[in-house]
């Protein structure tokens, strides 16, 4: 919503981890595990783009998310580390962080979510 490098127009996003009152009432009322998918069912929309982020490849609230973003033609980008997990599996496109220690894997996974956030700005803003 703010900006990556060039001053320009905001970009609908939202990050499904920040919000501690859907957070806590999702998980009270349903069960953690439907943290995300909920948000992706209440929010998501045809044509959005569903990034989902595990070091695993297998938290069960992040392939939740995933598998109610592609019920309702959401394309997925997952992220994930060298042991993959099923995340590699579903999602349309996934970034695979070769490594299997956690701080590296999220290491390279702030590289490639800073390179594609300047290929959608230089994209769609220009450079």
């Amino acid at each position: 919503m703010g900006r990556f490098k060039i001053n320009r127009r905001g970009l609908p996003a939202i990050a499904l981890t920040t919000d501690t009152s859907i957070l806590t009432a999702v998980a009270n009322d349903y069960d953690f595990e439907r943290i995300f998918s909920r948000q992706v069912e209440a929010l998501g929309r045809a044509g959005d783009i569903l990034i989902a982020i595990s070091t695993s490849g297998g938290s069960p609230n992040v392939l939740a998310a995933v598998k109610q973003a592609k019920e309702m033609s959401l394309q997925v980008i997952g992220f994930t580390g060298a042991k993959l997990g099923e995340l590699s599996k579903i999602s349309d496109l996934c970034f695979v962080a070769a490594h299997t220690e956690t701080s590296q894997v999220q290491e390279m996974h702030m590289a490639a979510l800073h390179a594609i956030s300047e290929v959608v700005e230089n994209t769609f803003f220009g450079a």
